[in-house]
């Protein structure tokens, strides 16, 4: 086993952090976390074993038990992944895949040790890139019968691979991707509780003069904007001359719990046509952080949802006719996709 000293841990990520899942993690909270004993590997705890799978939760707590041990806890593992300095990674703050070669679906059953760079600094093996972990925390994210899981992997290597990251799963599941690792020593009582706020996934706010004023005073003081970001000093052709850019409309999107953000759509003059937009920002307290802008060319800008509430359409239009992007909160970061147009009123396509 591995020893793990008494220590502050930092729980989740901060809003700065990119990416985070906002409504599954705590916004960097410290706990101060007793010493404990983990499992080298994952059950049963040896090296080049496959990990013990197709269990549920209470039979997990049951063979830790009879070894002497215990499950451990959801912050347990987090301590142990993150090291005592906090890193966003078993192996660091930089994503690198290879370490743990996250990134990849199916149910990413390795042999334990099999990955011989994916060791935390306190020496703990396997912490992702292989089969989820059961945990002895219930998943106190304004739920109710579920536990929480951690490690594992999964095609969005970057999010998953970060060892503030969770799932979860009923306690009676079981599945060939999830197995269990143990601890001993006295378990630490701290426990996530994160309230999870959700709001409408968009709602348009025509009398919001306050927020369309906060844009432009935000807006006018770029030097340039081209498609995708804020401050593009180059510009491009899809960029409109951010001093005379003009707020018509604004909407609130809350594209998953605890996450809000503002857009505001309008255009700027140019000598040949309009140019035209949404700039997409976020609020805290009264400062605003522009995160993005989506060109919706000549067009006044439209929105409407998504099959999610993490995506969104805007709908604009050029020399060619009307067009629609979808745009969505990839976990901290805003996406823009294709443009897509119809043909004889049939669905739309990319161009």
């Amino acid at each position: 086993m591995v020893w793990v000293p008494p220590g502050t841990l930092i729980s989740g990520a901060p809003w700065t952090q990119v990416p985070r899942v906002a409504d599954a993690e705590l916004p960097g909270e410290s706990f101060e976390l007793t010493g404990f004993h983990v499992d080298l590997y994952l059950h049963p705890n040896e090296a080049g074993a496959l990990p013990t799978t197709n269990v549920g939760r209470d039979e997990a707590e049951r063979l830790c038990a009879e070894s002497g041990k215990r499950l451990c806890s959801e912050l347990e593992l987090e301590r142990a992944c993150k090291g005592p300095d906090n890193w966003v990674y078993p192996y660091g703050n930089a994503y690198q895949a290879e370490r743990c070669e996250t990134g990849k679906g199916g149910d990413s059953m390795t042999p334990n040790g099999f990955h011989g760079l994916c060791t935390s600094a306190f020496g703990v093996a396997d912490l992702h890139g292989s089969v989820w972990s059961w945990t002895s925390s219930e998943y106190g994210r304004g739920t109710e019968g579920l536990v929480t899981l951690k490690g594992g992997n999964g095609t969005h290597g970057e999010l998953v691979g970060r060892c503030s990251h969770v799932a979860s799963r009923k306690p009676q599941e079981k599945a060939n991707h999830i197995g269990f690792r143990c601890c001993l020593g006295p378990r630490n009582a701290a426990e996530v509780k994160l309230v999870v706020e959700r709001g409408a996934p968009l709602r348009y706010r025509p009398d919001d003069a306050a927020h369309r004023l906060l844009f432009e005073q935000t807006i006018h003081a770029l030097e340039a904007v081209g498609e995708g970001t804020t401050a593009d000093r180059n510009g491009t052709s899809e960029g409109p001359a951010p001093k005379f850019f003009a707020v018509e409309r604004v909407w609130l999107w809350h594209p998953l719990g605890n996450e809000e953000l503002w857009l505001a759509g309008g255009c700027a003059p140019d000598p040949k046509a309009k140019r035209c937009g949404v700039f997409i920002g976020r609020l805290d307290g009264q400062a605003l952080t522009l995160l993005r802008f989506v060109s919706s060319g000549r067009w006044q800008p439209t929105l409407s949802e998504s099959a999610e509430a993490r995506g969104l359409h805007i709908y604009g239009g050029d020399d060619i006719g009307a067009f629609r992007k979808l745009v969505e909160w990839d976990w901290g970061r805003v996406a823009i996709g294709d443009r897509e147009r119809t043909k004889n009123h049939e669905r739309w396509s990319k161009e």
